[in-house]
């Protein structure tokens, strides 16, 4: 089964996700975004999700997580939760 740790922020709107994305693409760092501005409980622990397999998460989510580079931000991705923004780190 095919598995996956990622990293992400989760908020409300695709213009904070947007603004959040701009900062990070300047050089902000993803986990200090994230305890800042992520709606997750995982923002305690820098937006870390841990490891998880595929189908764990909603499809969105989980397309960006399988399919798209490894250490990339992506997003925003919208699911039935918010707008996500995701930094896959690891993929088996």
């Amino acid at each position: 089964m095919a598995r996956a740790s990622a990293y992400h922020i989760l908020v409300k709107t695709k213009e904070e996700a947007l603004k959040i994305k701009q900062k990070l693409d300047k050089g902000a760092n993803f986990q200090e975004m994230a305890k800042k501005h992520s709606t997750c409980p995982s923002r305690k622990k820098g937006g870390d999700l841990g490891e998880f397999n595929r189908g764990d998460m909603v499809k969105a989510f989980d397309d960006v997580v399988f399919k798209k580079p490894l250490f990339e931000v992506h997003g925003p991705v919208k699911t039935k939760f918010g707008f996500h923004l995701i930094k896959t780190v690891y993929r088996s």
